[in-house]
């Protein structure tokens, strides 16, 4: 979460141009957008059952539940003149169609747009995606999609569904998740190839590395911001 930040405020700095991230998560993790309530969305108990960490992000959204090989994760670091015009709704489909391109044209799904902010099938979501336009003049746009789930674990964990809590704060949607390991019976790395090479085959890539300075920069910010109650359990 703090990585995303960073690259987005260096984007907005114009000291890294336009960037694809498709990254990898090292442990499970709760994450719950920047204007949701922690105690009404995550069953924090279960989740330090489960060695879970609990993370506000700073895009709005739902709550995502991720395991290691269970999720594919994209971020998108870019001006926000390239959305320009756009209504919000318009945006999401805009930096998401690569996507939708490559599930129905590369792995020949049926797949979808489904406003506000998901990737859809005729069988449920497959991803959902949150953006946060930051002061300099950026969009931080990213998504996260199921490869494969563990359904049993994820009802334990979030509160989707049951009864909330008095107070505030935007809640989750319950939604039918519809894995792409069900869908395309490939491999994980295989669906994260075709991915890349459909956004290269659309708009180019140049292979790229985040600098030491950013991953301190992060690291620091991780420290300071992320890793505490006073973020994490913030009302909304």
């Amino acid at each position: 979460m703090a990585l995303d930040e960073v690259l987005a405020r260096e984007v907005s700095a114009g000291r890294r141009p336009p960037t694809l991230r498709i990254w990898e998560w090292s442990a499970p993790a709760v994450v719950i957008g920047s204007f949701q309530s922690l105690r009404n969305e995550v069953d924090a108990a279960e989740a330090r059952r489960l060695g879970m960490t609990v993370v506000r992000r700073i895009s709005g959204g739902g709550a995502m539940f991720i395991e290691p090989g269970n999720t594919i994760t994209y971020s998108l670091y870019a001006p926000e003149s390239l959305v320009a015009g756009l209504s919000l709704a318009g945006s999401y489909r805009y930096l998401d169609d690569w996507v939708i391109g490559t599930l129905t044209e590369d792995l020949g799904m049926s797949a979808w747009y489904r406003p506000l902010n998901d990737i859809a099938s005729a069988q449920g979501k497959i991803g959902g995606a949150a953006q946060r336009r930051l002061a300099g003049g950026t969009v931080l746009h990213h998504v996260t999609m199921a490869y494969d789930i563990n359904a049993d674990a994820m009802a334990r964990v979030l509160r989707t569904g049951r009864e909330k809590l008095p107070g505030k704060g935007i809640p989750s949607a319950v939604k039918r998740v519809d894995p792409l390991c069900r869908q395309t019976r490939l491999p994980r790395a295989e669906v994260i190839d075709a991915l890349a090479a459909h956004f290269r085959s659309c708009y180019g890539l140049t292979p790229d590395t985040v600098t030491s300075g950013e991953v301190r920069a992060a690291r620091d910010l991780a420290r300071a911001k992320f890793s505490g109650s006073e973020w994490t359990a913030r009302l909304p």
